[in-house]
């Protein structure tokens, strides 16, 4: 709590100073024509730290619908996550993208 501070009344208000919840970031996967589902499934597992069946079915919506949602974080985290995916698609030399919009 704030300390009280007197008012030109004479009457004490106490201040309460309110907390702002973090603004979250979805990170996406993207769907490409060469990035294979196992290597998604992969991913979704070993970054996002998705169950297989979980991962099946983000893959599944990235697959069908061209996108899907790994996760919400904020923005800091997000952001490490979507530059994780991207150097490990590179590496295993896949075109896989990873985007980041404010939820």
């Amino acid at each position: 709590m704030s300390p009280e501070r007197n008012t030109n009344d004479g009457v004490l208000e106490e201040t309460r100073q309110k907390t702002k919840k973090p603004t979250l970031y979805k990170v996406l996967l993207l769907n490409d024509d060469y990035t294979t589902m196992e290597f998604v499934v992969q991913i979704l597992e070993g970054i996002f730290h998705k169950t297989p069946a979980e991962a099946y079915r983000i893959m599944m919506q990235v697959h069908t619908e061209g996108r899907g949602i790994c996760g919400a974080y904020n923005y800091d985290v997000a952001e490490t996550k979507v530059a994780t995916t991207q150097d490990l698609a590179k590496q295993a030399g896949f075109p896989l993208q990873a985007t980041l919009e404010e939820e």
